[in-house]
């Protein structure tokens, strides 16, 4: 449970924030609880956020949370190997259903194999913080001003910063890439052709 605690703190801040932006397109206290609790991934939940806000048409949802969360397909493999063979099949199914980057980041570190109980035990701490982060945001976002409810709402795109520059800055074809991407989102955002597709069109097409 103690390695868990630096990542409920991260988890609660970034929740936070997605519940701010929850509210902001419209979702209630109960409902950005619950998606936190079904969710476990800021991507995969910043997607659906942004989305519901956009409308958008529930096959363009579900391909841009399968492109958002492809990963965790390979994260729960990696993890698998990680288990003696007789592990029981419900220890790993709630390791698959609570995988994020951080509990598999640990998890994977731990020498020879890995006890279920040592990520139960990050799980307890952690995914209580990601549920209650989502519920204070929209009760922040519901009393603060809409100012600052504003303001709030930027430090979603400054976690995405935080984890995109640092290792672009140490890799130059990762650079490029972004770099890339950032261009193309940009000429889709304004070129005749593009500009009238849906945006998680555009991220399809673009991904």
């Amino acid at each position: 449970m103690r390695d868990g605690i630096p990542i409920a703190a991260g988890y609660f801040a970034v929740s936070l924030a997605l519940g701010i932006a929850a509210r902001n397109v419209g979702f209630s206290a109960l409902q950005a609880t619950a998606m936190s609790g079904l969710f476990h991934a800021s991507a995969g939940e910043y997607v659906a956020i942004t989305l519901a806000g956009a409308g958008a048409a529930y096959i363009e949802a579900c391909m841009m949370e399968l492109v958002a969360n492809i990963r965790y397909l390979l994260l729960s493999f990696s993890l698998s190997q990680k288990l003696k063979t007789g592990t029981p099949l419900r220890h790993r199914l709630v390791l698959a259903y609570f995988l994020t980057d951080e509990i598999f980041g640990l998890s994977i570190r731990v020498p020879g194999f890995l006890n279920p109980f040592y990520s139960y035990g990050m799980i307890t701490v952690a995914s209580p913080a990601w549920i209650l982060g989502s519920l204070f945001g929209v009760v922040l976002g519901n009393v603060l001003s809409a100012r600052i409810v504003s303001a709030l709402g930027i430090s979603l795109f400054g976690m995405f910063l935080a984890i995109i520059i640092p290792p672009a800055k140490k890799d130059a074809v990762l650079l490029f890439f972004v770099t890339l991407a950032m261009l193309f989102s940009g000429l889709f955002s304004y070129l005749p052709l593009t500009s009238r597709i849906a945006p998680g069109l555009r991220t399809l097409l673009l991904t």
